[in-house]
């Protein structure tokens, strides 16, 4: 029996323009404005929801760490929160049950992936991807754009949109803002993020980075207009700039003049340097509101976490956890174990000691008593070391989160950072860590009050 092809739902290049009739000669006149007349002269469209509520419980009286919840459709999110990624409506290798036996209450879906496959017109009739993948939680989708850019080497930006050809049959396709908004409609997902102009952060075209910025602004306009269910999808803007903090600010300034219930920082994780990232995201958290839940997209490992968290940023996401499983590593509180290494043949612990995922507990609480040992056995040809591992990573993560919120709350973030780093990286010193601690930003003026520097004690430094 022949396989069918996936129903493929991106708009193809030979049919009649996909722009709705009010949003293509704006956008086409808008690109002839500069940001400062973007910013002051945003589209009419609201982007208020009724289904988003942004609680902040506590804020650390030392650094730009907060505590908060964020209640969306399918129930209340903990802040600060990492977000597994379910790319293709699926964690790889475990089912919904087990994502929810971790602790996770918000993961990602890719809305490239699941406009190509299953299709728009399948997740119509299931009724989106919540009852598609059996999950009763929360689905944030990114835009689809960057997997755009990223995957595919013949993809073209213009202000259409994104051209590109189809991984299936090669036949051109286009994604637009509107199209994007309506995949995002069809899949149901609680956060949807609008189509940005994504390109590598490290690139020395200034001229482009400048126009991938604005464009961003003009783009966020379009997916506002676009947006059909606003009272029950919430849509998150998209800062750009690359590493220009100059650029940064202005999108920040222009994007939070539309009012989205969220706001995410991107086009970061492209191979800048620590200090560079962590000055991005600085420059634009302190310019954000605080009341509004910020999202520092694709970085997913705990020191980056935990520095991103301290500069005042609350969610995030990353497939690292998942993907270094199936490479056989283990992140644990001491550092990443490669379990495919011959000295855990024999070693008969838990992967990680003291761990309470459903993986490390021992089999007389309700767990699986798994050995660093069997997964050492399973990872040279089983499937399912990488399962466990998987269980075990992103369960990790999401206790760590867990870890930094109480310590937020109880007001003892920078003790716990002392603690996290002494543990974690042993004996080993990082530079950059120390850079970033003691910095003060050059979006700061020499005047700006000490509350707005990150300060850390000089324990903190030693651990560092």
């Amino acid at each position: 029996m022949r396989c069918r092809k996936p129903a493929i739902s991106f708009r193809r290049i030979s049919r009649p323009s996909c722009y709705q009739s009010h949003s293509f000669h704006t956008a086409s006149t808008r690109a002839e404005t500069s940001v400062d007349e973007q910013a002051s002269s945003p589209m009419s469209v609201s982007s208020h929801s009724s289904a988003l509520v942004f609680e902040l419980k506590a804020r650390c009286s030392t650094t730009q760490a907060r505590a908060s919840i964020l209640h969306l459709p399918h129930g209340s999110v903990e802040l600060p929160i990492f977000m597994p990624v379910a790319t293709q409506a699926s964690l790889k290798g475990l089912t919904a049950e087990q994502l929810e036996e971790t602790g996770c209450r918000l993961c990602l879906n890719n809305t490239y992936h699941l406009g190509l496959k299953p299709g728009q017109a399948v997740l119509d009739a299931i009724g989106g991807a919540h009852k598609l993948q059996g999950w009763n939680y929360n689905i944030l989708t990114d835009s689809g754009g960057f997997q755009m850019v990223s995957l595919l080497k013949l993809a073209k930006v213009t202000e259409e949109g994104v051209r590109f050809l189809s991984p299936h049959d090669g036949s051109p396709m286009l994604l637009t803002p509107e199209h994007s908004m309506s995949l995002q409609n069809s899949i149901g997902s609680d956060i949807i993020m609008q189509l940005d102009d994504v390109i590598q952060t490290t690139s020395p075209d200034h001229e482009r980075m400048k126009e991938a910025m604005e464009r961003s602004i003009r783009w966020l306009d379009r997916c506002i207009a676009s947006h059909q269910y606003p009272q029950k999808q919430n849509l998150f803007c998209i800062i750009q700039g690359g590493l220009d903090l100059k650029l940064r600010r202005q999108c920040c300034e222009a994007m939070v003049l539309r009012d989205t219930p969220g706001i995410a920082i991107g086009g970061l994780s492209g191979g800048e340097a620590k200090d560079d990232f962590c000055k991005v995201v600085h420059a634009c958290t302190e310019v954000l509101p605080e009341g509004k839940p910020r999202y520092v997209m694709g970085i997913g490992y705990p020191e980056d976490l935990i520095v991103a968290i301290a500069l005042g940023a609350d969610m995030f996401d990353c497939v690292w956890p998942t993907r270094t499983a199936r490479f056989g590593n283990a992140i644990t509180s001491t550092g990443v174990l490669n379990l495919k290494h011959a000295s855990y043949s024999e070693d008969f612990s838990p992967i990680e000691p003291g761990c309470g995922c459903s993986c490390c507990r021992p089999k007389e609480v309700g767990g699986m008593g798994i050995s660093r040992a069997l997964i050492y056995h399973l990872a040279a040809k089983e499937t399912a070391g990488a399962h466990l591992l998987t269980m075990h990573n992103v369960h990790h993560l999401l206790s760590l989160m867990r870890m930094v919120r109480n310590a937020i709350i109880e007001d003892r973030f920078p003790q716990f950072v002392q603690e996290f780093f002494t543990k974690y990286f042993k004996a080993r010193r990082h530079n950059w860590l120390k850079q970033i601690m003691l910095m003060r930003p050059a979006c700061l003026p020499k005047t700006t009050p000490a509350r707005n520097v990150m300060p850390i004690t000089r324990d903190l430094l030693e651990a560092i």
